[in-house]
C-alpha cells in the first residue's frame, strides 16, 4: 500500500509544536500559540521555539541585542539583489538571495545563533528586493532603529516610516500564528535536506523553493482577489452562493488538518477586535466570514468548515498596506523560526531520510529474476 504524499505517515519526532486539528488546537512547545501571539513578542516566541523555555527579562534584553546585530545585509547579498533578474517574482529572488548568505558561518551543525541570523535578516532581505522591483531606492546601510520589534523593523524598512502600533502589533500577531505549524511541506523539507549534513542555508534555501507553491505559501492571495471581487458586505450572500453553487471553492474556508475553528484565525480575529480604528477590509472580512460558514453549513452540511489562518491574514495584511505579492515572503519570515527550530532538532537526533518507492513501471520481456 502507498500512502501518497505521506499523509499519516509519522516520519520525525519532535517538541516543538502539537496539533489537534478536531479540538481546534496547536500547541508551541506546551503553550497556548493563540495566547503567545496575543501576550507575548516575536522575539519571546522564536527564543521558546530555540531554546525550549520563554526568556526571562535579563535574556530577553540579550537576546534582542544580538538579534538587532544580525540585521545588516552582508555585501555579497547586496551585490546579489542588484543582479537579480526584474521578472523573477519575488520568492524565486527571496530564494536565490537567501542563497548567497551561505558562507563558511554556516557549515556545521545547525545551532541558534545560526538561526537568529537567518531570521533576523530576512526582513532586509525581502524589504530590499521588494523595494528594488518597485523602483524604491535600497537601504545597503540599514537604518539604524534597534527600539523597533522584528515585525516593526519589517514594515519600517518597507516603507521607511515607523509604522503605526496597530499596525505592527497585527502584523507581529500573525508571525507568531505563522511561526511553526508541525511537518508541513516546506518544513519537511528542511529537515530533509539538513538530514543529509548539508548547512543551515542550503535547507533554507529548499525550504523556500517548497514555500513558493502555490499549494504551501499562496492562499491569502486568493483570499484578497475574493475580497476584491465581493467588495462591500451587501454584496457577500449573492457572491458566496454564486460561487457555491457553482461547486467552486471558496479561499481561506476549511483546513487539511482543523476540522474546527483554526486557533489561529480565532487570535488574529481577536486582535482585529481589538483594533481602535476600523478599517473597510477587516470589517468585510467578518461579515464575509459570518456569512460564508452559514451558507458552507448549508451546502455542505457535516464538514465543519471554517476560516483559516490565511483568511484573517489576508484582511490584516491588506488592512496594513502590503501588497499581496509580499503575502508568501512574509509568510517566510515568519517561518524561518519554526524551519531553523526543526533544523537543529533534527540535527540532534539525525537519520538521513530515504523512503523507498513503489516501482510501477514496466520489467523486460524474458523473465525478471529478483
Amino acid at each position: 500500500m502507498v500512502d501518497k504524499g505521506l499523509k499519516g505517515v509519522v516520519a520525525a519526532e519532535t517538541e516543538l509544536s502539537f496539533i489537534d486539528g478536531n479540538a481546534g488546537i496547536l500547541l508551541y512547545r506546551g503553550y497556548d500559540a493563540k495566547e503567545l501571539a496575543i501576550r507575548h513578542s516575536f522575539e519571546e516566541v522564536a527564543y521558546l521555539l530555540w531554546y525550549g523555555s520563554l526568556p526571562n527579562s535579563a535574556e530577553l534584553q540579550s537576546f534582542k541585542a544580538a538579534w538587532v546585530r544580525c540585521r545588516q545585509l552582508p555585501e555579497p547579498v547586496i551585490q546579489c539583489l542588484n543582479q537579480l533578474p526584474s521578472d523573477m517574482n519575488l520568492m524565486s529572488q527571496l530564494r536565490t538571495a537567501v542563497s548567497v548568505l551561505g558562507t563558511t558561518v554556516y557549515e556545521g551543525a545547525p545551532h541558534v545563533e545560526q538561526a537568529m541570523a537567518l531570521t533576523a535578516v530576512m526582513p532586509a532581505i525581502i524589504a530590499n528586493l521588494y523595494r528594488k522591483k518597485n523602483g524604491l531606492p535600497v537601504w545597503e546601510s540599514i537604518p539604524s532603529n534597534s527600539s523597533l520589534s522584528h515585525a516593526a523593523h519589517y514594515l519600517y524598512l518597507l516603507t521607511g516610516e515607523v509604522p503605526s502600533d496597530i499596525h505592527a502589533s497585527a502584523l507581529e500577531t500573525y508571525m507568531i500564528l505563522t511561526m511553526e505549524h508541525g511537518l508541513n511541506a516546506s518544513t519537511f523539507t528542511a529537515r530533509v535536506i539538513t538530514s543529509t549534513e548539508s548547512d543551515m542555508v542550503s535547507a533554507l534555501t529548499g525550504a523556500l523553493g517548497a514555500m513558493k507553491g502555490s499549494l504551501h505559501g499562496g492562499a491569502p492571495s486568493g483570499v484578497t482577489e475574493m475580497l476584491e471581487q465581493i467588495g462591500t458586505a451587501d454584496c457577500a450572500e449573492d457572491w458566496l452562493r454564486g460561487q457555491l453553487e457553482q461547486h467552486r471553492l471558496l479561499m481561506g474556508f476549511g483546513h487539511r488538518i482543523y476540522r474546527t475553528r483554526d486557533p489561529r484565525a480565532e487570535a488574529l480575529k481577536m486582535r482585529i477586535a481589538q483594533m481602535e480604528e476600523s478599517d473597510h477590509w477587516l470589517d468585510l472580512a467578518q461579515s464575509v466570514e459570518d456569512t460564508a460558514v452559514r451558507l458552507l453549513d448549508e451546502y455542505k452540511p457535516g464538514r465543519k468548515l471554517y476560516a483559516n489562518v490565511e483568511f484573517y491574514a489576508a484582511a490584516i495584511m491588506r488592512a496594513i498596506g502590503l501588497p499581496s505579492e509580499l503575502f508568501t515572503p512574509t509568510f517566510s519570515a515568519s517561518r524561518t523560526v519554526g524551519w531553523t527550530a526543526h533544523m537543529i532538532e533534527q540535527a540532534k537526533d539525525n537519520v538521513i531520510y530515504r523512503p523507498d518507492a513503489k516501482y510501477i513501471g514496466s520489467f523486460p520481456a524474458t523473465e525478471y529474476v529478483s
